[in-house]
């Protein structure tokens, strides 16, 4: 009975005219900037009902009416046009070949092709998924319909189709937003192992105080995820904390989640050593590199100067007396890895070497994100290490998250719980993909 009904791809303005049972009403089409607006003109208050149009009409409009419990953008629910449904169709072909090689003795038979045919179906497993829910809430709906129509002069049946309908057409709309989200172009290292590393920044020891701080923080964290962790480097700091940290992150696409938490953070707080009860400001800086291997990444023995050295400290008389560090420095970008975590040298050169391409291969996927960034040209934060990403206040109690302009507990992140922080950073870059891809689609 509502005299406003939205539409969100109109035809040009023009007239329509419907014939209800027992009044005729010409209704007009507006168009606005982000929706349209279908105005009842006329004797609109004297029609009884809106059943005789209710099961064509209205449900189709409903199914992109603007959503009142999303902050998000009600110009990107779409509906599935028939480009995405073939779309989708050949990506459920492909999804059932792939079953079907599952049971190939040749595969079977080969551990490595196996594990590569599994992963590439477990990627659109959930797609396709979605898309069956999706087939088979489309083949209720016309059933509902029907009934609808069928139903006559019996009110009660009338109104049990009708709210199936709009159940029905509820969930359509939101699995039509998960399949969007879902044929989202991915991130090809969200499915990888990274390393983390932890720098202290500026502020002296309160720095690496700090810095020892977000690696309790994460560790906590990872815990919870289910994640295997291992200390691969570190430099202590002469008052506690860390000057610098590498760990490495093995998991369920670990890179996915902790690649939000690259860039500076920032702490302000009365330090331990502070006398005067100052407020002092500290700096950490937190790179986050996707493991690689050597089809990633190719390195030129001739590009490596390594040094080996006695690693001193716990471990024994073979650490103090044998050379079992390594110090390994890659020419044509002067970066400089020290690695003594080991006992033997051979362990700890392997460990140099993986971490130096790591590193070099963070490089390349700055450069390649930077220049995707250029071209979508709306961006949540620049994804460089420069960046400050995040405040911690202790006086407020308060994590400051620039990029989303929100304010948090900071008890709760002390405490390990940064996934509703990682989570809206998500949230809000599909948000971003989705609106470029609706802007495209319109040009």
């Amino acid at each position: 009975n509502n005299k406003i009904i939205y539409l969100s791809s109109p035809p040009t303005e023009q007239n329509i005219f419907l014939k209800t049972t027992n009044v005729p009403v010409t209704m007009k089409i507006t168009a606005t900037t982000a929706i349209t607006s279908f105005l009842i003109l006329g004797a609109a208050t004297t029609i009884p009902t809106i059943d005789a149009f209710a099961p064509t009409f209205l449900t189709r409009i409903s199914q992109h009416a603007p959503s009142t419990s999303s902050t998000s953008s009600t110009c990107l629910l779409m509906a599935l046009d028939s480009s995405m449904k073939e779309r989708l169709d050949g990506i459920r072909r492909s999804y059932l070949a792939l079953t079907e090689r599952l049971a190939d003795p040749d595969v079977i038979g080969n551990s490595n092709l196996l594990m590569q045919v599994m992963k590439d179906r477990s990627q659109s497993e959930e797609v396709v998924q979605a898309f069956d829910e999706y087939t088979q809430f489309e083949t209720e709906l016309v059933g509902a319909k029907e009934l609808f129509q069928e139903a006559g002069d019996d009110n009660e049946m009338r109104e049990m189709a009708r709210s199936e309908i709009k159940d029905i057409d509820a969930k359509l709309e939101e699995l039509e937003e998960r399949i969007k989200i879902l044929l989202l172009p991915k991130d090809p290292n969200d499915d990888r192992n990274c390393m983390l590393e932890i720098r202290a920044g500026t502020g002296g020891s309160e720095a690496n105080i700090f810095a020892g701080d977000l690696l309790d923080v994460y560790r906590k964290y990872m815990t919870d995820q289910g994640w295997q962790v291992t200390m691969i480097d570190s430099s202590p700091g002469d008052d506690g904390g860390y000057k610098n940290v590498v760990l490495e992150v093995k998991g369920d696409s670990v890179y996915s989640k902790l690649k939000w938490e690259a860039g500076v953070h920032r702490v302000q707080r009365v330090p331990a050593t502070e006398t005067q009860g100052r407020v002092h400001t500290s700096t950490a800086t937190v790179a986050i590199m996707p493991e690689c291997d050597e089809v990633d990444i190719k390195i030129d023995p001739k590009d490596i100067e390594m040094s080996t050295m006695r690693s001193g400290g716990a471990g024994g008389q073979n650490v103090n007396k044998v050379e079992t560090a390594v110090d390994l420095v890659h020419k044509p970008t002067g970066i400089r890895i020290k690695c003594t975590q080991e006992r033997s040298q051979l362990k700890n050169k392997e460990l140099a070497m993986k971490m130096l391409m790591a590193k070099l291969y963070d490089i390349e996927n700055e450069k390649r994100e930077a220049e995707e960034r250029a071209r979508r040209g709306d961006q949540i934060g620049t994804g460089g290490r420069s960046e400050k990403i995040r405040t911690y206040n202790w006086k407020d109690s308060r994590v400051s998250e620039h990029r989303l302009g929100q304010n948090y507990p900071l008890q709760s992140f002390l405490s390990g719980e940064i996934g509703q922080i990682i989570d809206g950073l998500i949230a809000k870059d599909q948000e971003m993909k989705l609106r470029q891809l609706s802007e495209e689609g319109a040009n």
